[in-house]
C-alpha cells in the first residue's frame, strides 16, 4: 500500500490487476448486448444523449493531451445518472412479469392499459443517498407503480424532497446505507415488493446486473462521441465508486469495447467509505467491507459493502485505488464551476466532482509526483471524466462553490 506524505488522499495500485481478458464477466457488457438496454431507454421521450465536453484549457493547464467530461446533470431531467439503471432494471422486471422480451417493448407499452391490468399493482423499493432513489421513483411513478425509498442518517431533506415530489413514500433512517439496504430487503420479502438496487448480494444479483448494463450505456455513449469527434480512445478513466456498480459498468464496458486499447481505470472513494482501497490494499485482495457513520459530503459513494459483481470486475481491472478527502471533492466542484477560457462550465456536486479534484492533485501537487507517475500520467494522457451528478443539494453546492467550505488548504 502506497502512502501520501499527507492525509488529503490515499492511494494503492491494484496487485490483483491483470488484462486478460475474463469472457464470463464481460459478456454481459458487450457492445451487442448494451445497444439492446441503450434502445430501450431511447424509447421514453426524455431520453437525450448526455453532453461529452473537451476541456482544451484545463489539459493545457494540467500537461495532459485531452480531458473529457461527461456531464451526466442532463439526464433525464433528473440532475443526475442513476436513472440509467432503474429505469432498465425495473422495465426487465416488468418484461418478465409478463413474458415479454424487452427487445421488443417499448416504455410507452410498458406503461400500457393492457400490461397495467395484466400486473395489477406493483411497489418497488430501494435504499439511496438520493439520486438512485430519484430515479427508481421517477421511473415508478412514470410506468404508473408505487415506490418506497429509504435514505440512511445524514441524507439531504432536499433529497429527500426531490425523491417525495416523484410520488415516492420516502424517509431518512437512522441507519447507515449498507444498513438500510437491508432494512429495505427485508421489507420486500414480507411485502412481496421489487427490490431495486444497485448492490449484489448471495441471492440478489439480477436486478444489481441489469443496473449496471443500464450504466453501461453511459459508456456505449462515450465511445460514440469520441468516434463522432474524431477523438482517440481514452488511457485514462477516473471512476467514483460507491458499491461499485457505476465504475464496475463503465469499466467493462470500456475493456470490453476497447480491448488491447482498453484505458487504466482507476477507483475513486471518499475516506470515510474506502472499501476499495481497503480490498486492493490487502495481501488477499478480498473484499473489505467498511462499517459504522460514512460522514462524508460525498453522499453518493458512503457505502461501505462492495457489490460482487463489480467487485470482480474492478479487481481485475482496475489500475489503481485513491481514498480521498471532502477537499478533493470541493476542489473538482470548484474547478468545474471557474472554467479556463472558454471550457464548457459544469455544474457538479460532491459525488461528481471528486475524480477532478483528485485528476488536479495528482498533475499539479509535488505530494502526489510519484502516484502520478505510477499510474503513467504525462503529457500524452487522455483522461475521461464522468460528472455524475450535478448540484442536487443546491445549498450544500453553493456553501462550497460560493463561500469556500472544505479549503484544499
Amino acid at each position: 500500500m502506497q502512502k501520501t506524505e499527507t492525509k488529503t488522499i490515499a492511494w494503492t495500485k491494484n496487485n490483483f490487476y491483470s488484462s486478460d481478458y475474463n469472457q464470463m464477466e464481460l459478456s454481459f457488457f458487450r457492445h451487442q448486448e448494451i445497444a439492446k438496454v441503450h434502445a430501450f431507454q431511447k424509447t421514453h421521450e426524455a431520453y437525450t444523449e448526455t453532453p461529452l465536453f473537451q476541456l482544451k484549457n484545463l489539459a493545457k493547464e494540467l500537461n495532459v493531451a485531452d480531458i473529457r467530461v461527461k456531464d451526466e446533470s442532463y439526464r433525464f431531467g433528473l440532475n443526475a445518472f442513476k436513472v440509467m439503471g432503474g429505469i432498465y432494471a425495473m422495465a426487465k422486471c416488468i418484461a418478465d412479469k409478463i413474458g415479454e422480451d424487452i427487445e421488443n417493448l417499448s416504455f410507452d407499452i410498458l406503461k400500457s392499459e393492457q400490461v397495467k391490468e395484466q400486473l395489477g399493482d406493483l411497489t418497488f423499493i430501494s435504499a439511496t443517498d438520493g439520486n438512485h432513489g430519484r430515479g427508481v421513483a421517477w421511473a415508478a411513478r412514470e410506468l404508473g407503480y408505487h415506490s418506497v425509498i429509504y435514505m440512511p442518517k445524514g441524507s439531504s431533506h432536499e433529497r429527500l424532497d426531490a425523491i417525495r415530489k416523484e410520488g415516492a413514500e420516502a424517509d431518512i433512517t437512522d441507519l447507515n446505507y449498507d444498513d438500510a439496504v437491508r432494512y429495505c430487503a427485508d421489507l420486500a420479502e414480507k411485502n412481496n415488493w421489487i427490490m431495486v438496487q444497485d448492490t449484489a448480494w448471495e441471492g440478489y444479483d439480477e436486478i444489481p446486473l441489469w443496473i449496471m448494463q443500464g450504466y453501461a450505456a453511459m459508456a456505449k455513449e462515450v465511445t460514440e462521441q469520441l468516434d463522432a469527434s474524431n477523438g482517440k480512445p481514452p488511457t485514462h478513466v477516473f471512476l467514483q465508486a460507491g458499491v461499485g456498480s457505476f465504475a464496475g459498468a463503465i469499466a467493462a464496458y470500456l475493456v470490453e469495447h476497447y480491448r488491447e486499447e482498453a484505458p487504466r481505470i482507476m477507483v475513486v472513494e471518499p475516506h470515510q467509505a474506502d472499501c476499495y482501497y481497503r480490498s486492493f490494499s490487502s495481501p488477499t485482495g478480498q473484499r473489505e467491507l467498511v462499517t459504522g457513520d460514512m460522514d462524508t459530503i460525498m453522499a453518493g459513494l458512503a457505502c461501505g459493502e462492495p457489490n460482487t459483481r463489480a467487485f470482480r470486475v474492478l479487481r481485475q481491472y482496475a489500475s489503481a485505488s485513491f481514498s480521498c478527502d471532502d477537499r478533493v471533492s470541493a476542489l473538482g466542484m470548484r474547478i468545474y464551476s471557474s472554467p479556463i477560457g472558454d471550457d464548457s462550465r459544469i455544474i457538479s456536486g460532491e459525488s461528481g466532482a471528486v475524480t477532478l479534484g483528485l485528476f488536479h492533485y495528482l498533475r499539479s501537487d509535488s505530494n502526489y509526483i510519484r502516484a502520478n507517475n505510477e499510474v503513467g500520467l504525462d503529457e500524452n494522457s487522455r483522461v475521461l471524466l464522468i460528472s455524475t451528478e450535478g448540484d442536487t443539494d443546491a445549498k450544500h453546492y453553493r456553501d462550497v462553490v460560493w463561500k469556500g467550505h472544505y479549503p484544499n488548504q
